[in-house]
């Protein structure tokens, strides 16, 4: 390979001179010196050109481990050099690219108006970076993040360009599928409740003169009934079968599950014929379901309001339909009610929480953590801590959790006020991991919604990246009813691949269902949490002394660590202790504290155990 030696070295510049001093000097001692200068020059020019290798050498060779690939091409945009990374994304080897243009590549995907803005913006600023469209050697079209650079004379004119692209295939793939889960029902397919509210507010928009909407919320009764009887998977077959039966009978209308047994219907209509719609879709969704040889017929509890009569706002029909439901489950099973204003003011004080708690979330500031230490009962060592949410309420103060969680879960905040849990005890736990504080575990509460809409893995996974904490630092409770909800399927699966990427899982609550030990069985859980009922009243309630004995025998016996909630008196620990429980949570050791006052109290106590 020919390598150019630069002429802008004295040493060869000083041997050029001395060349012709060789031949027409006749003193012999000034030819010797002329030959020995010219010796030296030429071994510059060697070693000049040995550098010059190397360097080639080390370029070739960083291309070649590079893993984004490199296209080198000339003015007319002919490829005239490759790394291995391009023949690894592209399929072609070098031969077959060399000399052809680089446009052989492109993928039928952008107009001609996109590549003449791509051409005037490399022509006139000398680069160019975006997202291109290109084809492989088997013809399979795949996005690349592209960056081009054209190299200029000394004239300005351009000579070559210099390609760099990735293959992102694999990250618009996850974009897809988040996008997929953030708005669609993974098990029927259905737009979920985020979406329902986007399609009902698009509907709202461009409802014309004489146009109505009708919506009606249809709930399965019994459902948990059919899990029980034939099966989580059986459940599952017969909720897919009924929302494929619910399309087709409404085609042209919305169609949506917002989570478990509950679908969402909303047609656009010209006809005032509101009752006798819901009454005809009744009748023909409780005609019976033939599932595993079995003829089933659902009972249908229906909740429906009418636009514009019920409000012309996605949020405030969402509130009103469910208000419609629920008064329509009061009445009992297989009943239809339809949203009045009655129905309003029943609930007034409850929507008017919520709508505070709306705001509240907007706002952020009412919002907060407090956290409630776990320890070891024998010594009071520090095991872990619990997350738990507050809100101080501008006007009302502290309102219980008890009293706003509910309203989230029915009101469809759920996902919102886990979300902005999870990001707060993550910055939070990212902060005390730089400190002087002991190093536990922090336990954040999950609840049903979280689990059904399907973005909580993501979720996790960019707050660990931000705050860059490990999966190990932060625990996962389930309440035990999230487990036998009928509407969460079977959750197994997905706990498995949250405990395989480091999650650790803990059974909140436990005791409180009725089947706890079949649960168990088949789930991957770490620990549970032994509800505070059974351990109010020891260590005299004899009934309650043998249930958590019982408990951590099995426990133990399945390799789970349990940890005893409520715990406020001496003589509950000390029973607790000689029981072989190994960590409890309540007064007796720690009330639940704010961020900073833990802190302070957890370093005071640091630095008072190395003083002593």
């Amino acid at each position: 390979m020919w390598l150019p030696v630069s002429l802008n070295r004295p040493l060869i510049w000083v041997a050029l001179t001395a060349l012709p001093a060789c031949v027409w000097i006749p003193d012999s001692a000034l030819r010797l010196v002329a030959a020995v200068l010219i010796a030296i020059g030429l071994w510059d020019a060697w070693r000049q050109v040995r550098q010059q290798r190397l360097r080639l050498r080390l370029t070739q060779d960083a291309l070649g481990l590079a893993n984004d690939a490199m296209v080198i091409s000339d003015a007319q945009n002919h490829v005239i050099s490759v790394n291995p990374a391009f023949t690894e994304i592209t399929g072609y080897a070098s031969q077959e690219i060399l000399g052809l243009k680089l446009d052989t590549l492109a993928a039928p995907r952008h107009d001609k108006a996109f590549y003449e803005s791509y051409w005037n913006t490399l022509k006139s600023t000398g680069r160019w970076e975006g997202e291109m469209w290109n084809r492989r050697k088997h013809g399979d079209e795949y996005p690349e993040w592209l960056k081009v650079r054209a190299v200029t004379d000394k004239r300005g004119k351009i000579t070559h360009y210099i390609n760099l692209f990735t293959d992102i295939s694999a990250q618009k793939a996850r974009e897809q599928d988040l996008r997929r889960i953030g708005y669609e029902d993974p098990l029927t397919g259905l737009p979920n409740r985020r979406r329902l509210h986007d399609l009902l507010a698009s509907r709202l928009r461009h409802l014309r003169a004489g146009e109505s909407l009708d919506m009606a919320l249809v709930d399965i009764d019994g459902l948990k009934s059919v899990n029980d009887s034939l099966g989580v998977e059986q459940g599952d077959r017969l909720l897919a079968r009924f929302a494929q039966r619910l399309t087709g009978y409404v085609a042209g209308s919305i169609v949506g599950r917002l989570g478990g047994d509950e679908f969402m219907v909303i047609r656009t209509t010209t006809f005032d014929d509101h009752d006798k719609w819901v009454a005809t879709l009744r009748e023909h969704m409780s005609r019976p379901f033939e599932i595993n040889g079995q003829s089933l017929r659902l009972g249908l509890t229906i909740g429906s309001c009418r636009v514009p009569e019920d409000g012309n706002d996605s949020g405030v029909l969402f509130q009103r339909i469910e208000s419609a439901l629920y008064s329509a489950k009061r009445l009992g099973r297989n009943h239809s009610q339809r949203f009045r204003p009655a129905l309003d003011k029943q609930d007034n004080p409850q929507l008017a929480l919520v709508s505070d708690l709306r705001a509240a979330l907007i706002s952020g500031d009412q919002l907060e953590l407090h956290f409630q230490t776990q320890h070891r009962p024998s010594d009071g060592e520090l095991v872990g801590m619990e997350a738990l949410l507050r809100w101080r309420h501008p006007l009302d103060g502290m309102i219980s959790p008890g009293d706003f969680i509910p309203l989230a879960e029915r009101h469809g905040l759920m996902t919102q006020l886990g979300a902005w849990v999870i990001e707060k005890a993550c910055a939070q736990q990212a902060h005390w991991r730089n400190s002087a504080i002991p190093k536990l575990t922090m336990w954040v509460n999950i609840s049903a919604l979280q689990l059904f809409q399907g973005d909580l893995e993501s979720q996790l996974s960019t707050c660990l990246k931000r705050y860059q904490l490990e999966p190990s630092q932060i625990g996962l409770e389930l309440t035990e009813s999230v487990l036998l909800d009928e509407r969460a399927g079977d959750m197994g699966p997905r706990l498995q691949t949250l405990r395989d990427q480091g999650f650790a899982i803990a059974i909140d609550d436990f005791g409180t269902g009725y089947s706890s030990l079949g649960y168990l069985k088949r789930l991957p859980v770490d620990k549970i949490k032994l509800d505070r009922a059974f351990i109010k009243d020891l260590p005299h309630d004899q009934a309650d002394a043998s249930i958590v004995k019982a408990v951590l025998a099995m426990a133990e016996g399945m390799g789970l660590e349990v940890v005893a909630e409520g715990v406020e008196t001496k003589d509950q620990c000390q029973f607790l202790v000689n029981a072989g429980c190994t960590a409890v949570q309540g007064f007796y050791f720690a009330r639940p504290l704010p961020a900073a006052e833990l802190e302070k109290r957890l370093i005071s106590a640091s630095l008072a155990s190395t003083i002593s």
